[in-house]
């Protein structure tokens, strides 16, 4: 039978799923107070009775940066003066962000099993809090790139401001992610340490150590790997340079496809979430 809109019975099944969807994250943005707190509320549980909390993360960041900065600026015979505030800017950008955000997106609904089986509250808060908690953790580490900057005289002006709507799109795609992910591994637990292992490819063939300009005319393949206009639409500004308009359409249209699936398994997964999980 053809899933055609029937007088009596409405709208057809995916239609009425699609709209339920919406409305679970309209309501979620409405209750973005609640995100908030309960993002904060993650991170002093996270880091109870400690006497740094989160600068832990930020102290091991700049110690591994350090490290890493003298080991590969020799191996690539790189001056350090340029390398260093490469590497720490990609590595807080892809370990703080990118990286972060995906692993936590597959756990949001599994981590939140009592609060989705106690209380009736919109699914699409849990990515928000996702996000909330990603973004504390991020204001504290960027202050390692920041630091490097300063150190090495590096300092580009109004021009890092156009990493303001990269950030945002991060911000967007993470919530995306969230619903893709998350609906995803709480029905398949084996998806979480998949996505894991495919991080650590991922970040091997993405100029994160290495800058795309070595591969000297040989980086055709670079706009295939969906990482990387996503890391310069915000690295690049931040390091004076502004980002190429098919950066910024390659970046966008991942996007929107990310927001396309995420819409899709999340309107069909939502009723069984409370189940799965």
């Amino acid at each position: 039978m053809s899933e055609c809109a029937d007088p009596v019975l409405g709208p057809p099944r995916p239609v009425r799923r699609l709209v339920s969807a919406l409305r679970d994250i309209a309501g979620g943005l409405a209750m973005w107070r609640l995100a908030v707190s309960l993002g904060w509320l993650d991170i002093r549980l996270r880091y109870r009775g400690s006497a740094l909390g989160p600068f832990w993360l930020t102290l091991s960041t700049a110690i591994m940066i350090g490290a890493m900065g003298l080991i590969y600026g020799r191996l690539f015979h790189m001056d350090l003066a340029r390398y260093l505030p490469y590497l720490a800017l990609s590595m807080t950008l892809w370990q703080v962000g990118i990286g972060t955000i995906l692993t936590e997106a597959c756990t949001c609904f599994i981590d939140a099993e009592r609060m989705i089986r106690a209380v009736r509250l919109p699914y699409f808060l849990q990515p928000m809090r996702v996000m909330v908690r990603n973004a504390v953790v991020f204001g504290h580490n960027i202050v390692v790139p920041l630091g490097v900057f300063v150190i090495f005289g590096v300092w580009h002006g109004a021009t890092m401001l156009l990493a303001l709507p990269g950030i945002a799109l991060w911000l967007v795609n993470g919530l995306a992610a969230g619903l893709l992910l998350g609906c995803f591994c709480a029905r398949f637990r084996d998806v979480p340490p998949i996505v894991t292992s495919g991080l650590q490819l991922a970040f091997y063939v993405t100029p994160v150590m290495w800058s795309a300009s070595q591969l000297r005319g040989h980086g055709w393949w670079l706009p295939l790997n969906p990482f990387y206009p996503l890391l310069e639409v915000v690295r690049g500004p931040l390091l004076g340079q502004v980002p190429a308009a098919p950066i910024w359409a390659e970046a966008v249209s991942c996007s929107v496809l990310l927001w396309l699936g995420g819409l899709f398994v999340f309107s069909r997964s939502r009723t069984q979430l409370a189940f799965w999980v």
